[in-house]
């Protein structure tokens, strides 16, 4: 996603991200940083840049932060894959393209001016935004001028990797009104940054395996116990997730399904790989469905080419949540309405949405 930060403005590119709610950069001076191919913020060069107090409530907010330097709220963010970021809180004005062609300046943005940041990062990322649900995400510092509505279109596996860049719509241009468009509940839960939709169950062919976890409804549904919000749905977590029983089983069907030759992954991260000389197998027709949304899942997005001669399938066993990741929504364009508590989708080709 690109936006522009500062005065005068610099574009960084980052990772939308609906799975975390700060939104941060890399920053100079850098103590630990990846590397990336634009060049780094530099707070000094921007007059729009000011720090946040200790005690404000968007530092006290995060739960990770602490003083530094007298009065500077320092934010400490860690992730499931082991990525990290530590820096300054700050405001900063905001830049976003408009589908209007002029620019639309936000103010006083919260955001993270990183110093210290390492992990799975690749050079032409700076960072994150953060369309949580939470506090200091973008979505709510923004809610009176988006009015809790934002979508995404998020381009294959292998358009990335060609340096392809993904799009995002905030407000009214965010609106879905395709015949085609499919919606499914968005539930919410207390004080979450995360979204929760209903899975019912998932089809491989003409078998439907129903969606019952012993694990899930306590765990990631949190709060819940009533089947109600068992699937997170998130831009930020790469592969889809599901609870080892349900998966079991799910690998079971598809391997009656599919005539390849299987092979392990070397690297133990997937569960499922097949043999294969051009980077794809003869994949059978795999549907999630969603409460009142069916989603008929592209080969390329369930099936990956890990390494030369390998394919692996792109949803993977877990101990007790499930994660609806951003492979399987590839080249779907995804409709988030925060007031009418719904998400919706549109198959679309991203790479010329």
């Amino acid at each position: 996603m690109k936006i522009s930060i500062g005065t005068p403005p610099i574009e960084i590119l980052a990772i939308a991200d609906t799975g975390s709610d700060l939104t941060w950069t890399q920053c100079k001076p850098c103590i630990n940083c990846f590397h990336q191919s634009a060049p780094l913020f530099d707070s000094n060069k921007s007059s729009t840049y000011k720090t946040l107090g200790c005690n404000t409530e968007e530092c006290t907010s995060l739960g990770t932060s602490s003083c530094v330097g007298g009065n500077i709220c320092e934010y400490q963010m860690s992730y499931d894959d082991q990525s990290h970021t530590i820096g300054d809180l700050a405001f900063e004005k905001f830049t976003f393209p408009s589908t209007s062609g002029n620019n639309v300046d936000i103010p006083n943005v919260v955001f993270g001016c990183g110093h210290d940041n390492g992990g799975t990062f690749n050079s032409y990322t700076s960072g994150i935004i953060g369309l949580g649900g939470g506090k200091v995400s973008i979505i709510n510092q923004l809610d009176n001028e988006i009015n809790g509505k934002f979508s995404y279109c998020l381009i294959p596996l292998e358009s990335s990797i060609s340096n392809g860049s993904s799009h995002i719509n905030f407000g009214n241009s965010a609106i879905m009104s395709d015949p085609n468009v499919v919606s499914t509940p968005l539930i919410k839960k207390e004080s979450s940054t995360f979204y929760y939709l209903n899975l019912e169950g998932v089809s491989v062919e003409n078998k439907t395996l129903i969606f019952k976890s012993s694990k899930i409804s306590s765990a990631s549904a949190a709060g819940g116990g009533d089947g109600k919000g068992n699937i997170i749905i998130d831009s930020g977590t790469t592969l889809t997730l599901l609870p080892n029983d349900f998966y079991t089983k799910l690998e079971s069907m598809l391997v009656d399904s599919i005539k390849a030759t299987k092979k392990d992954d070397p690297s133990g991260t997937f569960g499922l790989c097949y043999e294969s000389e051009n980077g794809i197998i003869d994949a059978p027709k795999i549907v999630a469905h969603f409460t009142n949304a069916d989603l008929e899942l592209l080969p390329s997005s369930t099936f990956a080419q890990v390494e030369e001669g390998l394919v692996c399938l792109t949803i993977v066993p877990a101990e007790d949540i499930a994660i609806f990741g951003n492979l399987a929504q590839g080249n779907f364009l995804i409709g988030y309405d925060l007031v009418a508590n719904k998400v919706s989708f549109l198959p679309t080709d991203c790479t010329k949405y």
